[in-house]
C-alpha cells in the first residue's frame, strides 16, 4: 500500500489569489475591517494560523464566536472569488492524479493548511475533488506538523496501523510541506510550482525535487510504481 498526500495551493492549483481575497471580504463583511496594510506570510501555513494573524493585524480578538463568524463568511465568499479570478490547475496535475488513481494499492489524500470545506470548494471549482476523500486540514491547528499528524492518524485508521511511513509521500511546494512530511517520517516530494524556487526548496533537502509534475513516467518511477 502506498499513500500520496498532496498540498493544494501552489501544488495542485493556483487559485489566482481567491483565498486571500475571500478572507479580506469576510473581515470587511463581518467586522467592518477594510484597511489592511500588513504583509502576512500565507504559503505553507494553516488557514487558522493565517486568520489569527489577520485578526491581530486588525486589532480584533479571535475567540471561537468571532472565528466562526469569520469562517462562515469566508466560505461564502470563496466560491465567488474563485469564479471571478483566472486560477488554473498546475501543469501535469490532472494527468498525474488520473494515472495515480488507477494504480492498485495506491491512495490519494490531502495534507493542506486549507480548511476542509475550503479545500473541497477549491478542488470542486477545478474539477479535482473526486480524486480525494481523506486527509489532514487546517481547521484546528496552527502548525502544519500537527495537520500532518492528523493525516497520519487518519491513514493508520483507514489502511491499517502496520503501514510503513516510508510508503507515504507528502507532495508540496513549500518548506513547510517538507517539514511536515518529516514530522510523520514520510518521504517528501517538492515541486517549484509555487512561490519558492528550486534553490530554496533544495536547501530543505526533500527526498525528491521537481520543477513540476508534467513528466508522468518519471513521477511513477520515483514513487516506485
Amino acid at each position: 500500500m502506498r499513500v500520496c498526500l498532496f498540498d493544494i495551493d501552489g501544488t495542485l492549483i493556483n487559485s489566482g489569489g481567491a483565498g486571500g481575497a475571500a478572507m479580506l471580504a469576510a473581515f470587511a463583511e463581518e467586522f467592518g475591517a477594510t484597511d489592511f496594510r500588513h504583509d502576512i506570510q500565507a504559503a505553507g501555513r494553516t488557514d487558522r494560523a493565517i486568520a489569527l494573524d489577520v485578526f491581530k493585524a486588525f486589532g480584533l480578538t479571535m475567540d471561537e464566536s468571532s472565528y466562526d463568524r469569520y469562517l462562515e463568511a469566508y466560505l461564502r465568499h470563496l466560491p465567488i472569488q474563485l469564479r471571478q479570478r483566472s486560477g488554473l490547475v498546475l501543469p501535469g496535475i490532472t494527468e498525474s492524479l488520473s494515472a495515480l488513481s488507477q494504480v492498485p494499492e495506491m491512495a490519494l489524500g490531502l495534507l493542506t493548511g486549507n480548511l476542509q470545506r475550503g479545500a473541497y470548494i477549491k478542488l470542486e471549482h477545478f474539477a479535482l475533488h473526486e480524486f480525494f476523500d481523506f486527509g489532514g486540514f487546517g481547521d484546528r491547528h496552527l502548525s502544519r506538523n500537527e495537520v500532518a499528524r492528523d493525516a497520519f492518524r487518519t491513514i493508520k485508521t483507514r489502511f491499517g496501523s502496520d503501514l510503513d511511513p516510508d510508503d507515504i509521500w507528502v507532495i508540496g511546494d513549500t518548506p513547510a510541506d517538507i517539514e511536515c512530511g518529516r514530522a510523520i517520517s514520510a518521504r517528501t516530494l517538492a515541486v517549484s510550482t509555487g512561490i519558492f524556487s528550486n534553490d530554496e526548496l533544495a536547501a530543505c533537502d526533500p527526498d525528491v525535487l521537481l520543477e513540476d509534475l508534467t513528466d508522468l513516467q518519471r513521477l511513477l518511477k520515483l514513487l516506485e510504481i
